[in-house]
């Protein structure tokens, strides 16, 4: 069928199943403030990770077959025109050609430069992707929209969260035939990342504990260990402690919404503070804020939100830089 046969069906299809379900975000695979992030709200899930395997065989035609958690697709053995509906930071890590992204990776400063001229598209235009001409679309597993973005080209879904981060850019790496690639940064920055904590845990205390908080200049919420923020840094691969009140109220859900009054219950010894410079930070010269004991003893290391709501490689060495610097000063 026609791309130009295609498109009307597709269109009249789109408006059938938005009269029946109402209308559906797609997710950006990040972790934007819990309250605003599509995929804020996504928990981890203990399913087994895609096959063990090889994901991805060789074919003679430029294409290789991806065991994704959705069943084989076959995509190209080097993919040139790719709509990232989601994981397009770990995407463009591993140099992927993007066409299309999503709005919240393109508000990451970290990709300003590398998706100058990219179209930020969503499931709900359908028509723009197909303007794209993608030879890839990759989207979150909890999109309503994969079977018609499979008539636009071949679409791989990934499930928020169900691998960790580690292993997820592994994936990608399989997805764009660069799983060696990908591998060699994952072992690589676990050592590094260990080293670090190493010297961290070293200076501070092997008891010293840290929190992760983040304000959006309405509310303050407080992190697990493993939504972003470099929450998988700090606890996965550092080892550092986080406090007991954060363990028993946080790591189930994943995030945490702290009112001002309860602040210093989940406070550690040292504060990781995600935070927007445009925003209203004037809680930062309230008594309540100032009294934490972290705050008191000059223990808090600021991190730009914008910045630091992924954890594919390019926000992960930023915040590596960031932590070192801060613990070890």
């Amino acid at each position: 069928m026609s791309k130009k046969i295609l498109l009307p069906f597709l269109l009249m299809l789109s408006v059938v199943i938005v009269s029946a379900c109402g209308n559906n975000n797609s997710s950006n695979n990040g972790a934007a403030s819990p309250s605003a992030s599509p995929s804020a709200s996504a928990s981890s899930s203990e399913s087994a990770s895609p096959a063990a395997s090889p994901s991805a065989s060789a074919s003679e035609n430029g294409t290789i077959t991806y065991q994704s958690e959705l069943g084989p697709v076959e995509v190209p053995a080097n993919a040139k025109r790719i709509v990232a509906l989601g994981y397009a930071p770990n995407i463009i890590s591993l140099g992927g050609s993007i066409v299309g992204v999503d709005e919240w990776t393109n508000k990451s400063p970290h990709f300003t430069e590398k998706l100058k001229g990219v179209e930020v598209v969503s499931e709900d235009n359908l028509e723009k992707i197909i303007e794209l001409d993608p030879d890839l679309i990759v989207v979150d597993a909890s999109s309503k929209s994969i079977d018609k973005l499979k008539e636009i080209a071949p679409t791989v879904a990934f499930s928020w969260g169900k691998l960790d981060y580690l292993k997820q850019q592994v994936e990608i790496g399989k997805l764009l035939n660069k799983e060696a690639e990908a591998q060699a940064w994952a072992d690589d920055f676990t050592k590094r990342a260990k080293e670090i904590g190493d010297q961290i845990k070293a200076k501070i205390g092997e008891n010293a504990t840290v929190s992760v908080f983040e304000t959006d200049s309405k509310n303050f919420y407080v992190f697990g260990d493993a939504w972003a923020r470099g929450t998988e840094i700090l606890y996965q691969a550092m080892g550092l402690n986080m406090p007991e009140k954060v363990k028993a109220d946080v790591l189930g859900p994943g995030y945490y919404t702290l009112s001002p009054e309860i602040l210093s219950d989940y406070a550690g010894d040292y504060l990781v503070l995600s935070r927007s410079a445009t925003g209203d930070n004037s809680f930062m010269k309230t008594d309540t804020w100032k009294k934490i004991p972290a705050v008191k003893n000059n223990r808090v290391i600021e991190i730009d939100t914008e910045a630091s709501t992924y954890s594919d490689p390019t926000t992960l060495e930023y915040l590596l830089n960031i932590f070192k610097e801060g613990f070890l000063k």
